[in-house]
């Protein structure tokens, strides 16, 4: 009996990674944002899973941490900008703020902007 895969004529094999990332946020914080901006905190941290997500160092807000933004595409389909900074030992990400992403952030997401 012939294989499966020697009848086929092309074979496509998918790789998937999976990154377990441990979150935390103030809930005082969590709770003005989600009054603020509409964007609950727990759907912030799916935007880290966006494998077309772009990060940038937050120069202007790093007085007292490194702070970074991160612009993608939640699990609800929202284009956020989310800001956060890595807990020392980078054993979390600590989310600041989240909110929509603005007609020129959704421009450079896409390509539009350089």
């Amino acid at each position: 009996m012939r294989s499966a895969l020697a009848l086929l004529d092309v074979v496509h094999f998918n790789t998937y990674s999976v990154r377990m990332i441990r979150f935390e946020w103030g809930s005082a914080k969590a709770a003005s944002n989600l009054k603020k901006h509409g964007i609950s905190f727990v759907e912030a941290q799916s935007v880290f899973y966006d494998e077309f997500a772009l990060q940038f160092f937050d120069a202007e807000s790093s007085a007292t941490e490194d702070r970074f933004l991160m612009l993608g595409m939640s699990g609800e389909a929202k284009l956020l900008l989310v800001c956060h900074c890595e807990r020392e030992g980078g054993d979390a990400i600590r989310i600041i703020s989240a909110r929509k992403a603005t007609s020129n952030e959704r421009k450079y997401y896409h390509g539009g902007l350089s």
